[in-house]
């Protein structure tokens, strides 16, 4: 079998500016991989698996270089480059993502059997999701609130100045939706203790990453009446060991394992070692999702809105409905 690979950026715009505590931009930027294989002398037609990443520079990514990251790929994976190879040839991250969801999507349109099979999984079903509202003025927020009102289960961007009247704004808006809230390493030990009181009151269920990756030991020493969730400080099965005793759940996202194996293999890992999951995303299109859907069944909480988000998407795109997001058809992956 030989392996060609084609590499793309591909751009989709926000429906809305979409903000964090970092920065707020108009438009997603991701890198698109595909795998086209021709079994040469064999009765087997020629197939395609694809797969998407979406670069962080929170983590030292970049477009270009992770494209570069990919390309290099190129001949080992026309030699034969196996995942469990990848896993080795690359560090975690968006490249290997790209490349491993694409791998897995080969696989299940050559041997035409689904990816959960292939993985031993059970049959998937819809996955309830999360929908983000970014951060903005308390106005803004309590605008968009009131309109995406019906949705079952809200995640608030914080990690400014005016946090809890934007909070209180969104309960204004959304006075039934259950409600989590990312920080994005926005507060310091101090805040975030001066800040959870009234978090439980308005009737927040989780906090994701309120304090910097890096100055995250202060949650050893902290009361945490208030779930608390690793998402910059949680990678791949290495970060587990750093995170008992500061976490009670982690965010799994394939862009930081390095993709739907590595996620597959930290799922359990963080279940047997006593955390709960959840399972999110960088903003990404069907495509980038479409793997993340496996790694959510069963999940505590599942935050797979990114195309919900975006102006535009795949030519197949999954289907979102009041159950949730549905595993992809594999016209898309899988």
């Amino acid at each position: 079998m030989t392996v060609r690979l084609t590499v793309s950026h591909d751009r989709f715009p926000f429906r809305e500016l979409f903000a964090i505590s970092r920065g707020a931009r108009t438009e997603q930027h991701v890198v698109s991989v595909r795998l086209d294989a021709d079994d040469s002398g064999s009765s087997a037609p020629s197939c395609a698996g694809s797969g998407e990443c979406t670069p962080y520079a929170r983590y030292g990514e970049s477009i270009a270089g992770v494209i570069a990251d990919i390309e290099a790929m190129a001949a080992p994976l026309a030699a034969g480059l196996t995942r469990a190879q990848l896993q080795r040839a690359l560090p975690a991250g968006a490249a290997r993502n790209a490349l491993d969801c694409a791998l897995w999507d080969l696989e299940a349109k050559r041997s035409g059997k689904p990816v959960w099979q292939l993985a031993g999984l059970p049959r998937p079903h819809a996955v309830l999701t999360a929908f983000t509202l970014s951060l903005e003025d308390p106005e803004t927020m309590r605008a968009k609130a009131a309109r995406n009102a019906h949705r079952p289960l809200l995640k608030i961007k914080l990690g400014g100045e005016g946090d809890m009247a934007r909070l209180e704004a969104v309960r204004a808006g959304a006075p039934k939706s259950r409600m989590i809230v990312d920080a994005n390493e926005g507060w310091s030990a101090e805040e975030y203790a001066a800040l959870a009181p009234t978090l439980i009151a308005l009737g927040v269920e989780m906090v994701e990453q309120p304090l910097p990756a890096g100055a995250d030991d202060a949650l050893a020493d902290m009361a945490r009446p208030l779930p608390v969730c690793a998402d910059e400080s949680c990678h791949d099965r290495a970060s587990l060991a750093g995170l008992r005793g500061k976490y009670d759940m982690i965010n799994i996202k394939l862009d930081k394992t390095g993709g739907l194996t590595e996620a597959l293999a930290l799922r359990e890992a963080a279940i047997s070692a006593g955390f709960s999951v959840m399972v999110g995303c960088m903003v990404g299109s069907s495509l980038g999702m479409a793997p993340a859907v496996l790694v959510a069944q069963g999940a505590a909480i599942a935050d797979l809105d990114g195309p919900l988000l975006l102006g535009a998407d795949r030519t197949h795109p999954l289907h979102y409905d009041e159950r949730g997001v549905h595993p992809a058809e594999p016209a898309l992956w899988g």
